[in-house]
């Protein structure tokens, strides 16, 4: 089975830990991830093309888009906020690898709003280091009952929040 250009052999870890035999990626269900516990699957049993059953989280990853108007700029200070591998899609187009993520709905009078926050243990030393790297940090930290929460602001005035959860979480611990 190729995924790009790497042929994968006997079960090597996919997107988010969840591993695969060699045979094919719909053939067998899912193992445990790397943190001892099984991916959530739906109730709908989906078949691929070829017939084999594919007992698999629809889903397998969240691909988060930030417009700016200083592109470059927030690209560099994301890899400083971020710290994780990137790739080069083409013409300087960097994608970054996040950390495990999670999603919530809060009730509101307007829908069709969508923000996005940066989780961490340790929001004050968080900050001092992105502080240390240039990082701009929007507003001072306030205690939220379910956070720690600040915000950060890359060039082009992309305001990104950063909070450490006082509640539980849904995405596994690194």
């Amino acid at each position: 089975m190729r995924k790009g250009n790497a042929l994968l052999t006997s079960r090597e870890t996919l997107s988010f830990g969840i591993r695969r035999c060699r045979c094919c990626a719909r053939c067998s269900p899912p193992a445990l991830t790397s943190h001892g516990i099984r991916p959530s699957t739906t109730s709908t049993v989906l078949y691929s093309g070829s017939g084999h059953r594919q007992d698999a989280a629809i889903i397998n990853g969240t691909h988060a888009i930030l417009d700016s108007d200083a592109a470059a700029a927030t690209r560099a200070a994301l890899a400083k906020v971020l710290g994780t591998r990137s790739v080069d899609a083409g013409g300087g187009w960097l994608i970054f690898a996040l950390p495990p993520a999670e999603l919530a709905v809060h009730p509101a009078e307007r829908g069709g709003q969508a923000e996005l926050y940066l989780l961490c243990d340790d929001v004050a030393a968080t900050v001092a280091t992105l502080q240390a790297e240039g990082v701009e940090v929007a507003r001072p930290v306030s205690d939220q009952g379910w956070g720690l929460l600040t915000a950060i602001r890359l060039p082009g005035g992309v305001e990104l929040g950063l909070y450490q959860p006082q509640h539980p979480t849904a995405a596994q611990p690194t």
